[in-house]
């Protein structure tokens, strides 16, 4: 059976591109922490939309855990004609007062763990001649971000590899999009390396999405082909004027901002 794989299903951008995408008749395939909620998830889908959803529980912050959702892919005989990656965690605060293992444990998630499941599934998609990729980056990915420096260089990997993948799989018809969504209202901040002075200095004022949103922005992004969207207007515009300022400059900028914002 042909499924959309969407990873980080269990809530926030992908619990509503599950949903979104559901309407539109799409079998899926969910892949989060949380099991209890992936099973609820998939019931209510299942039952209101008349699709097939199946999920499957995997950490993606563990190093073996893509290779055990491809191989759970392969027992269920399932083939996914559509990966988005969309799983992804932050922080916020000084580098050095971090936690040094929670930062790894993001980049396995935010870029090994995603470079994995593309690894996995592209030979299939290649062979079958049909296929896509949508890897979701964020607006971190075009500025660099003291206070959150882990987070942004995981995100600016993000689009760097997705702009290079895309060009290497066009000549097998492949298609591939790079979908960068702002602040969104999720729970994304509600975890501990984000829920801090910091997280609320970056936060306070910003333009935000709801998860709906941006989730239905996705899917227009996709259906018109686009290879690099940039979801919110206000965002969109930000990114263009953002690409004539030196990095150091909006780097000093940033800084400062936030400096000053928890001074207050």
């Amino acid at each position: 059976m042909n499924v959309t794989l969407i990873t980080g299903a269990s809530g926030g951008i992908g619990e509503a591109l599950a949903t979104q995408l559901a309407v539109r008749k799409h079998n899926l395939l969910l892949v989060a922490r949380r099991a209890d909620k992936l099973e609820m998830l998939c019931t209510q889908l299942t039952e209101t939309y008349g699709i097939q959803a199946q999920y499957i529980p995997a950490d993606l912050s563990k190093a073996d855990a893509a290779g055990q959702v491809f191989e759970e892919c392969r027992k269920k005989k399932l083939t996914v004609t559509l990966l988005v990656n969309n799983a992804g965690i932050g922080s916020n605060g000084e580098f050095i007062k971090n936690d040094l293992q929670a930062e790894l444990a993001m980049l396995q998630l935010n870029n090994a763990s995603l470079v994995a499941l593309c690894h996995f599934f592209l030979p299939d998609m290649i062979a079958n001649n049909k296929g896509g990729i949508i890897n979701v980056a964020s607006l971190a990915a075009f500025f660099p971000s003291p206070y959150m420096a882990v987070y942004a260089a995981s995100k600016v990997f993000v689009r760097s590899f997705t702009e290079a993948l895309t060009q290497e799989c066009k000549p097998y018809g492949i298609r591939v999009l790079l979908f960068s969504p702002g602040f969104t209202s999720t729970n994304f901040m509600n975890t501990p390396a984000n829920d801090n002075a910091w997280g609320k200095a970056l936060t306070d004022g910003a333009y935000t999405q709801t998860a709906e949103q941006v989730a239905i922005e996705l899917i227009q992004a996709w259906k018109k082909k686009e290879t690099f969207h940039v979801s919110g207007r206000f965002n969109a515009w930000a990114v263009r004027l953002g690409a004539l300022i030196p990095n150091a400059t909006i780097a000093r900028m940033f800084a400062s901002r936030k400096r000053k914002q928890m001074s207050q």
